[in-house]
């Protein structure tokens, strides 16, 4: 989940990041069916109109229009607020594009105005026989391969939080300090899958304004306050052990998730949304300055998942790898140039035409992206 206030810093930035995937942005609350067949969505301050509550089992893909003062956000939520696509980030007055993959089944839609909170919902029925996208042999190994991805990243990732969060309860904030960007190194890298399962994901890595009026702030960056703000982490044992047992929690349920393929596709375009809105603008590691290591751990994250949908991308585009190979080439290029030693720069040290630069990178990047899941859903 994403702080509204970053949309002063970074409007900018995402509307060239957004741009890709926008069909426009009247002012209209009224939401209706799209004449090319997208489920129009009008969201606003106070209301999620989505234009169809039936739909038919398969690959749909919802037009998200903000027509509010805030930014928000949109889900599709199967049982147990399990998330099967998201949009974070629309800013008002932007058009948003998901593809979803929706089996038979009882969902429910949401908006998130303000991006806190269960947001507003509404029902939605999928009715009708689907042949999956993973029916396709390249297509389920695609997905397998990721899997196999998330487990080697999560396997790590549970030893470095481990280090990181014994590191706290010892009360050592010199090692914490260090240990901190590397373990969300690889969290970061596995956030599409951790944000499946709804409160888990903010529990581990909400910002302070991003938590509900009443909710109590855990995770990393609650730590990352005290390490660097308060300089002492004497009273944050308990919350070491929740981010911990958050984390064992959030690489078990990864281990048996089921993914589909567009979920590897909009989850390598939200990694770059991420680092547009938060990482260009040091919004994510507000106190540590630590950002450019989550736009690496993001930048790579994105990269893998498009890695596994590669042989198909390559029989139906093999054009569009060509464009995503050389704009990932020229993102990790820009990025390269901030290294310090075997970490990176604080974003601190990095100039206004140092982030130009990355942002631009990162723009240039996320316009063949926004083409992937569409190629994958045929």
């Amino acid at each position: 989940m994403r702080t509204p206030t970053v949309l002063a810093a970074a409007v900018l930035t995402l509307a060239g990041l957004t741009a890709c995937s926008s069909t426009g942005s009247g002012t209209t609350t009224e939401a209706t069916a799209a004449g090319d067949g997208k489920i129009t969505v009008a969201a606003t301050d106070t209301e999620c109109k989505v234009a169809k509550s039936d739909l038919a089992a398969g690959t749909s893909t919802f037009s998200i229009t903000n027509n509010g003062s805030k930014v928000t956000e949109f889900y599709v939520y199967a049982t147990g607020d399990r998330v099967m696509g998201e949009v974070e980030n629309i800013v008002p007055g932007l058009t948003r594009d998901i593809v979803v993959e929706l089996p038979a089944g009882v969902y429910e839609t949401a908006c998130k105005p303000g991006m806190t909170g269960k947001g507003i919902r509404g029902p939605l029925k999928v009715s009708g026989e689907h042949k999956p996208l993973t029916g396709d042999a390249k297509l389920a190994e695609a997905v397998a391969g990721y899997k196999r991805y998330i487990e080697s990243q999560s396997d790590t990732l549970l030893d470095k939080t481990k280090e990181f969060t014994e590191a706290v309860k010892a009360g050592d904030v010199a090692k914490a300090k260090e240990l901190y960007p590397v373990a969300r190194t690889y969290w970061e890298r596995i956030e599409p899958v951790a944000e499946v399962f709804g409160d888990l994901d903010p529990a581990i890595d909400a910002r302070e304004n991003d938590v509900a009026d009443g909710a109590e702030w855990t995770g990393f960056h609650r730590i990352e306050k005290d390490l660097w703000v308060k300089k002492d982490v004497g009273g944050d044992g308990p919350i070491a052990d929740k981010l911990m047992t958050d984390v064992n929690t959030i690489v078990t349920k990864s281990a048996t998730v089921d993914l589909s393929p567009v979920q590897l596709a909009n989850g390598a375009k939200g990694l770059l949304d991420e680092v547009a809105t938060g990482k260009i603008t040091g919004e994510e590691d507000r106190y540590s300055h630590t950002d450019l290591w989550d736009f690496d751990a993001n930048l790579q994250g994105s990269k893998a998942a498009v890695q596994a949908l590669r042989p198909v991308l390559e029989e139906r585009d093999a054009e569009l790898v060509k464009t995503l190979d050389a704009k990932f080439a020229d993102a990790e290029n820009a990025l390269a140039a901030h290294r310090s030693g075997d970490g990176w720069k604080l974003h601190t040290d990095l100039s206004k035409d140092d982030l130009r630069a990355l942002s631009d990178a990162i723009n240039a990047l996320a316009e063949p992206i926004s083409k992937v899941a569409s190629v994958v859903a045929g």
